[in-house]
């Protein structure tokens, strides 16, 4: 017998235009007619799709994250297996991720909704008054299933290229001998499904019209979920790994994609919001004012038991329940200008080494926890100490070594002391947002049009306004006008670094760029030391190994032992 078990209580998935939690419960379905008896069964199958949705909280190697295998951050806690990732110690028998099985086991769960779970009446709800209604989210959930489909294979084809597409009447044995479909035909099969499904999807789950049940369901992907994903894979597949021609035309079909994603938007009544540090908020599933930015999210309570694992992750070592954690960089530190615009090493930007903090952008503030700083912000928390010595910094043991601490993505109201009542804790992460669409659309555009400041009757929005959209809410200058094409391709990088930082970006951007030989090969990390006229600063750089092998993951080798014909990626 055949025993799904759906625990969808776990980690829930939401929508920007809703302001209420999806209702999930959990489920014990065994087979097909089982789930075919009632609506509530096939709802709670669907259930198990958004599920398999990645996230990155921490939970991708025992508290580390992909931005500590980046030059984001650094792992406090050494021998954490994330630095297999830039020691050279993975490889197809260790090939680092679950991607390749938990992706295809998504999409096997797609395809029995749509071959197995269509054309159904439930006859057990036909007497109710709300039938049409259930009826209604249930014929939807065929472009549900394809969005998420989709959104699977993007995860795929980021991380191992081209991979086999799995048809939805395959048997086992039949998949078990495909070979795989090159990056291009993964791409083109993504468009097609978003573009096939992006008129039939429903549209806005706040406003169903006679359609409505109650309070909105927030968790499910919209027309703007579609959009997004639409645009996004438009553009990984012009970027430099996936587009070794360099065909421009893959941009101009990634900002196209991009200037209707932020059109439908803005006709929703969308916009950035007006706090960049809201958007990690407790509250980012339900204040309206931090909603209309967010497109896309995964839900995730992450204190069942009071362990808030988000902040015991990160918070600083020297604090009660503090590990350390994901420590930002120099390098990102680094990456925040001055607050007249200027990069810290240009000429006139009025950077300060001995005061190295002061004047900087706002997000700086925001995102790192720095010598001095108040973190967390609960009542009682001391300010920390990062210099050696002491109390949050080297040489205790976990403590950072970057000379940082991490406050984006946790709640610093938050005290891990075990007399706490602090007990209820939600998370989002935020997989599309409008910031996120602004600086992709600059990118497109730029890349299009040939400079910052190119416009055309088609594009009449620049790619330097489009990438200044997120500087000027963060109360920084927009880029200045007349920049080279290598001045502003730094500017932009920097930016986006900057504004997206530990989202889940930069260790897939540097790859799709394919310029990790210029950020992967080392980190920098600023030794603090006091002294008796305050503080010293000093960096110091970490080389790390690169390969070019590194690009794409290896496909485990577990799987090319069920299925022969999976060819290994280069290198590995």
């Amino acid at each position: 017998m055949k025993r799904y078990i759906i625990l969808a209580s776990i980690a829930v998935i939401f929508a920007a235009s809703c302001s209420k939690q999806m209702n999930y419960n959990e489920y014990n379905i065994y087979d097909k007619d089982y789930i075919a008896l009632n609506f509530g069964n096939v709802g709670g199958f669907m259930t198990d799709i958004y599920n398999t949705v990645e996230y990155d909280f921490g939970n991708y190697s025992s508290g580390a994250m992909l931005a500590s295998a980046s030059d984001e951050s650094k792992y406090s806690i050494m021998g954490n297996a994330i630095e297999d990732f830039y020691n050279g110690a993975w490889s197809p028998s260790n090939p680092k991720a679950n991607t390749w099985k938990n992706m295809y086991a998504g999409i096997a769960t797609c395809n029995t909704v749509l071959t197995e779970m269509q054309g159904l009446d439930f006859e057990e709800l036909k007497l109710n008054d709300d039938y049409i209604q259930q009826m209604h989210r249930y014929e939807n959930y065929q472009y549900e299933c394809r969005f998420m489909r989709a959104f699977f294979y993007f995860t795929l084809a980021r991380q191992y290229g081209g991979v086999p597409i799995v048809g939805e009447t395959m048997s086992a044995e039949e998949i078990n001998v495909l070979s795989r479909s090159s990056s291009d035909q993964v791409f083109k099969y993504i468009l097609d499904e978003c573009n096939a499904i992006k008129d039939k999807i429903i549209e806005n789950y706040a406003d169903l019209g006679d359609y409505a049940l109650g309070t909105p369901e927030n968790g499910r992907a919209d027309k703007l979920a579609v959009l997004a994903l639409r645009a996004k894979a438009a553009l990984y597949w012009a970027s430099p790994l996936f587009n070794p021609s360099s065909d421009k035309e893959r941009y101009h079909t990634a900002a196209t994609y991009y200037k209707e994603l932020i059109a439908e938007c803005e006709k929703r009544g969308m916009d950035l919001a007006a706090s960049y540090e809201s958007l990690w908020a407790t509250t980012n599933y339900s204040d309206a004012k931090i909603t209309k930015e967010i497109i896309f999210a995964r839900r995730y309570f992450s204190s069942t038991n009071g362990d808030h694992l988000v902040e015991s992750n990160n918070y600083p070592v020297g604090i009660e329940g503090g590990n350390g954690g994901n420590c930002p960089t120099q390098n990102l530190v680094d990456a925040y200008d001055m607050l007249n615009g200027k990069g810290i090493f240009e000429a006139g930007s009025g950077y300060d080494e001995k005061n190295p903090y002061e004047g900087r952008d706002p997000r700086l503030a925001m995102t790192v926890a720095t010598n001095g700083s108040q973190w967390p912000t609960y009542s009682g928390a001391p300010k920390l100490q990062t210099y050696v010595g002491g109390a949050n910094g080297q040489p205790i043991a976990g403590a950072t070594t970057t000379g940082y601490y991490l406050k984006k993505l946790c709640h610093g109201a938050i005290s891990l002391a075990a007399n706490s009542k602090y007990k209820n804790d939600y998370h989002s992460y935020v997989i599309f947002r409008l910031g996120g669409a602004w600086l992709d659309y600059a990118e497109a555009l730029f890349k299009y049009l040939g400079s910052a400041d190119a416009t055309s009757s088609e594009f009449p929005v620049s790619a330097r306004e489009a990438a200044s959209k997120t500087r000027t809410r963060a109360g920084m200058p927009p880029f200045d006008s007349g920049m080279s094409n290598t001045a502003f391709w730094e500017k932009y990088q920097k930016e986006r670094m900057v504004e997206l930082a530990f989202e889940g970006h930069r260790f897939w951007d540097v790859r799709r760029w394919k310029e990790a030989d210029k950020f992967f090969t080392s980190i920098t990390s600023m030794e603090i030391t006091k002294t008796d006229a305050g503080f010293n600063y000093k960096r110091t750089t970490e080389s790390r190994k690169w390969d070019d092998k590194m690009y794409l993951f290896p496909i485990p080798v577990t799987e090319r032992m069920k299925n022969p014909n999976l060819e290994q990626n280069p290198g590995w």
